[in-house]
């Protein structure tokens, strides 16, 4: 929107973000993506537990004999998660859009907690699995939430390196589940089967999240679109007062021009559809569906596929898929050195071009030091991907709808993921076994690659309201 005709309540808006957006990186500034980080490390736990536990659930014959339609067994308790994640943010990921990003990110968070909780103490496979979807519908919310709220709260200069962040301390639990998993899944310690350990140990973590929440402030962005302004006004002068504090009581730069959402518009879902964000939203839909195959593909499969490549037993690559997990900090680490130099759209490209060539080399592969070398690399190149994304989709639409378009574009990866660990079993054993599963995974990236590079904009260093305009 043009600022010479901003109305009143327009022009005190575009004055409250330009405060945001002018704001320095301190310590203020980062302790706030480092809890919202938090409550997305405990949320990462549970999704990357999915793999890690089925052994485990295996062992103690609660997926013997149980199927629905095309799943059964393992792949239906996979399937289970992400057909949890699809319906949280499909179709609740409007909730954070409607309630605040504040109030969803913590009811979200107690309740996968609580789900994953009962599941642990579940005793049938159909209990297993049922509860691992509705843990999975929290997760999906808190996904979308935590996206969202990152990208209003940090200003656009940060932007990358904020997520690039925010993914370093998510993927840090990854080494810390597959650790746990491989101490306790195979066995039972005071006669609890060691996958209830590890699924219970996750929930409690997060519930300490909770407590934390009390520090994050509401988003101002929100507030203004809500027509709050006076509310946005205090959120965004305390978040100043705390900056100044940070900076010894220097002032502050001086904010700039800029851009407003119209705040006559509702937020519907059909406003996705018209332009500019139909193309946006189609785009997106295109690169979820298919950069599962490369994330999750990889990463929920890694155990079975170094077996597969070296006849060893599933207690051994546990513990290679260990090594291997410790490499995922370091990929978002490593893209803080250029999360805010590089255009965005362009670090999407080239991560899902390095999953690809890198996957069909660890197809070719027998030793294990030269598994563990590609698996590394692989893991890097997935989460450089995953970091990117997560800052990407959050930067495409108005705040009004920021967390439904989101959720909605999200959940063609988590149907995306529920067909994916079938498909990837099928050509596990019908092609090769991973030399097709990485054939599978190359012509996804390739339509990853195409759908960014050609129909994506660029977003890097751009402030939210004018990328949506």
């Amino acid at each position: 929107m043009s600022t010479t005709t901003l109305t009143p309540a327009e022009s005190a808006a575009a004055a409250i973000l330009a405060r945001l957006d002018r704001l320095p990186a301190t310590r203020y500034i980062w302790t706030l993506v480092v809890l919202l980080s938090l409550g997305g490390m405990f949320e990462f736990y549970d999704l990357f537990m999915t793999g890690y536990v089925v052994p485990g659930l295996v062992k103690g014959g609660l997926l013997t004999g149980i199927s629905v339609g095309m799943f059964s067994g393992p792949a239906l308790f996979v399937a289970s998660t992400f057909f949890g994640l699809f319906i949280g943010t499909f179709v609740f990921g409007f909730v954070a859009d409607a309630y605040g990003r504040r109030s969803i990110f913590t009811w979200s968070m107690l309740a996968y907690c609580a789900a994953t909780l009962i599941m642990a103490v579940q005793s049938t496979g159909v209990g297993v699995c049922l509860w691992r979807m509705i843990a999975g519908i929290g997760i999906g919310v808190e996904l979308v939430t935590i996206d969202t709220y990152v990208a209003e709260l940090v200003p656009r200069t940060l932007r990358g390196r904020a997520f690039a962040f925010n993914q370093c301390v998510q993927f840090c639990v990854v080494p810390v589940v597959a650790f746990i998993s491989y101490m306790l899944v195979p066995i039972a310690p005071l006669g609890w089967d060691g996958w209830r350990w590890v699924a219970a140990i996750g929930a409690l973590g997060a519930l300490v999240v909770w407590f934390l929440r009390r520090a994050i402030p509401e988003s101002p962005r929100w507030l203004v679109t809500h027509g709050r302004l006076a509310d946005a006004e205090v959120a965004t002068a305390r978040i100043e007062a705390r900056v100044r504090a940070d900076l010894g009581g220097a002032a502050l730069p001086e904010p700039g021009a800029h851009a407003v959402d119209d705040l006559q518009a509702k937020g519907r879902f059909a406003e996705i559809w018209h332009p500019p964000y139909r193309s946006r939203t189609i785009m997106l839909m295109v690169f979820q569906f298919f950069q599962t195959f490369g994330f999750y593909g990889f990463a929920a499969w890694v155990p079975t596929l170094i077996a597969k490549q070296t006849g060893i037993n599933v207690g051994q690559s546990l513990m290679y898929s260990f090594i291997i997990a410790l490499a995922n900090p370091f990929g978002p680490l490593l893209a803080m050195t250029f999360a805010d130099k590089w255009e965005r759209k362009w670090q999407l490209v080239g991560a899902a071009i390095c999953i690809g060539v890198f996957g069909v080399m660890f197809s070719q592969q027998q030793t294990m030091e030269m598994l563990i070398l590609f698996g590394v690399l692989i893991t890097l190149s997935n989460n450089i991907l995953s970091y990117s994304f997560h800052s990407y989709q959050t930067e495409l639409f108005p705040t009004r709808v920021r967390a439904r378009a989101v959720g909605f574009t999200y959940a063609f990866s988590r149907i995306s993921t529920v067909f994916a660990s079938f498909i990837i079993g099928w050509f596990f054993v019908n092609f090769h076994g991973t030399v097709g599963v990485f054939g599978l995974i190359a012509f996804a990236m390739l339509m990853v690659v195409l759908s960014i590079g050609i129909w994506g904009p660029r977003t890097s260093n751009r402030s939210l309201e004018s990328i949506s305009h």
